[in-house]
């Protein structure tokens, strides 16, 4: 526990050295990309001497259409390539994924389907029956008692506020109590 601590003008000279040789790195890396560039492009992309009749420069264009046609062909090799070495990256983590056992589920959305639609998605083209549940079901007929008839038309409320509606109804209730 016997840590010394650094004076702020250390750290700052300390910081400053470093900022200098990182700037003088960067400065050295810039200069090498530089030169390399102009070493590819000399390699690459010969100085262009620009023929002085009709003939050489109907040449030189054959010449250079050729050269764009190979570029062409290589650059699309190389983007095939490019698409299937990502195509096998994306096979490999879904493998990696599928070892480890640790994925996660989508959320899924609720989606309102009557019981043909699902059977037509599950099944396809092959479901052709049409699923009518209504038309499947028993017909039955209720049989009315005659007991229950005339029980209900004893107790019917209905049928008594009719009697006592109107005037001829108040006036049988004044005649009853009367």
């Amino acid at each position: 526990m016997s840590e010394k601590k650094m004076s702020s003008s250390r750290k700052h000279h300390l910081k400053s050295v470093m900022l200098a040789v990182a700037k003088g790195i960067l400065e050295e890396e810039s200069r090498e990309r530089e030169a390399e560039r102009v070493r590819y492009m000399a390699q690459c992309c010969p100085p262009l001497d620009l023929p002085t009749n009709m003939q050489e420069l109907q040449e030189c264009c054959r010449e250079l259409h050729h050269k764009i046609d190979v570029i062409d062909e290589e650059r699309y090799d190389l983007e095939v390539k490019a698409n299937k070495s990502n195509k096998e990256i994306e096979d490999l983590k879904i493998k990696v994924q599928d070892l480890m056992g640790k994925f996660r589920k989508p959320t899924l959305k609720k989606v309102r389907m009557s019981a043909d639609a699902m059977l037509k998605a599950l099944l396809g083209s092959k479901h052709t029956v049409n699923l009518d549940l209504r038309a499947n079901l028993k017909q039955v007929k209720k049989e009315v008692k005659d007991e229950d008839k005339e029980l209900r038309d004893v107790g019917d409320w209905r049928k008594n506020i009719e009697d006592k509606s109107g005037m001829d109804g108040r006036k049988k209730m004044f005649e009853n109590e009367a």
